[in-house]
């Protein structure tokens, strides 16, 4: 009887756990918490397989690979795991952090994105926000990189 006691109560305080609606199924999220992420092969075409984005003033990178998100500058080099992607109103989001620095990439579809150094396009648009600054630039898909003289 104890025992059985015991299950009960650890069964509703689980259940407790879990918001539900008023016909005990799960509760659905709020309509703005934000999208959860999904496989790489439910995102849009143009932002699936291996991404780079990069900026100029400064210079900056972000490597999208399946495993990880890497973020660069001259003077720095952070890993963050790549949890997924997520699609936000026509862009994709990845979010991530490492130890207590966050990181936001967000790309969008802009044809003839521009870095602003050379008279290469892109057809991505980039922004990376990383402890409180936020840097914009262009992205391509890794295998899809425009050449100079091309």
């Amino acid at each position: 009887m104890r025992h059985a006691l015991l299950i009960t109560a650890a069964a509703t305080l689980l259940g407790a756990c879990q918001p539900q609606a008023p016909d005990g199924s799960p509760a659905q999220p709020p309509a703005d918490a934000p999208a959860a992420p999904v496989a790489a092969a439910e995102l849009p075409d143009a932002f699936q397989g291996d991404l780079d984005a990069h900026g100029t003033e400064p210079f900056w990178s972000v490597k999208v690979r399946e495993a990880q998100i890497e973020f660069s500058t001259p003077d720095a080099n952070i890993a963050f795991p790549n949890r997924g992607g997520r699609v936000e109103g026509g862009q994709v989001v990845w979010e991530s952090t490492e130890g207590a620095r966050p990181i936001k990439v967000t790309l969008s579809e802009q044809a003839g994105c521009s870095d602003g150094m050379s008279d290469l396009t892109y057809p991505l648009a980039a922004e990376v926000a990383l402890g409180g600054t936020t840097y914009k630039g262009c992205a391509v898909k890794t295998s899809e990189k425009p050449r100079e003289g091309r």
